[in-house]
């Protein structure tokens, strides 16, 4: 409780410039999220503010969250994340000029040597080779 009793916002300003505070907003914030080990909080749109005090900032977020289970494989957070899918494209580059083939042959035979270019080409290669294909 504050002494004195209620005072008003600019009384309130002025105390906590004195006392080395600041209470910023954080504009334009779009979405806030927190990870548990088995749930996600999700704040969609929420008010942020940013309290300095001695240097430490401190965040205040108000909204209600979305809470999610959170999956432990990653699958969950995994589909919505984006990145990089799939072998670098200069291994894929590699096994189609080696190996002659379409990228799609290319980048499958990379999942099945487990990303490894050389093992690609040479199983490609080999099954070129063999009659009736595989």
């Amino acid at each position: 409780m504050i002494p004195g009793g209620i005072r008003n916002p600019r009384q309130m300003e002025m105390m906590m410039r004195r006392l080395g505070m600041t209470n910023e907003p954080l504009e334009g914030v779009e979405e806030v999220l927190i990870r548990l080990k088995d749930t996600e909080h999700v704040f969609q749109a929420p008010e942020v503010s940013v309290l300095t005090v001695q240097g430490v900032r401190t965040y205040q977020i108000v909204g209600n969250p979305e809470v999610r289970p959170r999956t432990t494989d990653g699958s969950a957070t995994a589909a919505a994340a984006p990145g990089p899918r799939g072998p670098p494209e200069e291994d894929v580059a590699l096994v189609i000029e080696q190996a002659g083939v379409s990228r799609d042959e290319a980048i499958e035979a990379l999942a099945a040597a487990d990303g490894a270019p050389a093992e690609a080409i040479l199983h490609l290669l080999s099954r070129r080779g063999a009659p009736g294909g595989e």
